[in-house]
């Protein structure tokens, strides 16, 4: 009994740390503008003008509305320096935004001649919410999951340094290596990553090689499909922002892409397994085989459909303004959606062969009696 009161005030104790900690970071982000090089202004009222109703060639309505920004430099030479900004909101919000009072604002000054100060709007200071989701996402991993929530944050935080890293690398080859870049670094991520989740042992092993057999696997399909298809129907023009060979920068994408699926159908279906053959040792291999495949069976379904999800959300905004602005549903799935598809397709089949994979090499090389 008195353990229990003991672990409850410990639990106590992390939970409140937890929330001063995050409440001073979320403060300090709302006084840290001396750390931005850029001019930032916080506005202290607000002021609403006209609204007026415009309509395009396509009978798309929308209603703007100019606001007028009070507000004060909270950093630079100009420091304190009061200003006066407009600024012109839509309804829909598709190319501006809506300011309040509170809000920071990254802001162009302007001096002329006159030596009257004047600014523009840039964009809105935005590290207030970051910080505070990353708060909320480090805060619970570590009081839910504790050591394994721990290791689970450190697995992303090094991986993003080894992105950061592979994207500057790509940047001083001009794109010429990207697939092979961003092929060693899958390798890498789902070592490092299942090394640091599963630790160094048999699962881990396991798990890693299904997780490169099953991502290799859908790549290669892929492939083969591409060369007997001459690649009709991939337009590789609609990706965006591409200024380099983009056939490659799309196999690299979708090679991160399927990993990810495939590493966490394969955790999931092995880490089962294991689970499984502890609580009954004497199951057989080909028992173990079969177990596996009806937990994959029962796990591939909801994963594509996350997939199909995560794809839809990502291109509706984009295709709704296509189709309000007379686009037809051929040229916005051609322009939007048709290599977000073939992405899908591709994770899916990783997903699919991944089943049977993991299955035979939990059965295979699992121990005859997993350690409890």
């Amino acid at each position: 009994m008195q353990d229990l009161r003991k672990k409850r005030k410990v639990t106590l104790t992390m939970w409140l740390l937890a929330i001063v900690v995050g409440g001073l970071l979320v403060w300090g982000t709302q006084h840290n503008a001396g750390l931005y090089q850029d001019p930032i202004m916080q506005v202290t009222s607000v002021q609403t003008e006209q609204t007026s109703q415009e309509e395009d060639d396509f009978h798309n309505v929308d209603r703007q509305t100019q606001q007028v920004l009070h507000g004060r430099i909270l950093n630079g030479q100009y420091k304190g320096q009061r200003l006066t900004v407009t600024n012109t909101y839509s309804l829909s919000g598709a190319m501006d935004q809506h300011y309040h009072k509170g809000s920071q604002l990254f802001v162009n000054l302007h001096r002329h001649q006159a030596g009257q100060l004047t600014a523009t709007v840039k964009d809105a200071k935005r590290d207030g919410p970051l910080v505070l989701m990353l708060w909320l996402v480090v805060g619970l991993l570590l009081l839910i999951m504790q050591f394994s929530g721990f290791m689970a944050f450190l697995s992303v935080a090094v991986n993003g340094v080894l992105f950061l890293m592979a994207i500057m690398l790509n940047g001083s080859t001009q794109g010429a290596r990207v697939l092979w870049i961003f092929g060693s670094l899958a390798v890498v991520f789902a070592t490092l990553t299942l090394w640091l989740v599963l630790g160094a042992n048999r699962q881990m092993v396991i798990t890693l090689a299904t997780t490169l057999g099953g991502t290799a696997l859908s790549i290669i399909v892929a492939l083969l499909v591409f060369h007997f298809t001459h690649e009709k129907g991939m337009y590789y023009e609609s990706m965006q922002y591409v200024t380099q060979l983009p056939r490659p920068l799309f196999l690299a994408e979708t090679l991160l892409g399927s990993l990810g699926a495939v590493m966490d159908e394969s955790t999931d279906i092995i880490s089962s397994l294991f689970a499984l053959k502890r609580e009954r040792p004497e199951l057989s291999a080909g028992q173990v085989f079969k177990s596996g495949r009806q937990i994959g069976s029962t796990i591939m379904g909801p994963l594509i459909n996350v997939l199909f999800f995560i794809f839809v959300a990502d291109t509706f905004p984009m295709a709704m303004l296509y189709l309000k602005n007379g686009n037809s549903w051929g040229y916005t799935f051609s322009m939007n959606m048709s290599m977000g598809v073939v992405q899908s397709l591709i994770s899916g089949i990783g997903i699919v062969l991944a089943v049977p994979l993991a299955s035979y090499l939990a059965s295979r090389f699992m121990e005859k009696k997993v350690r409890v």
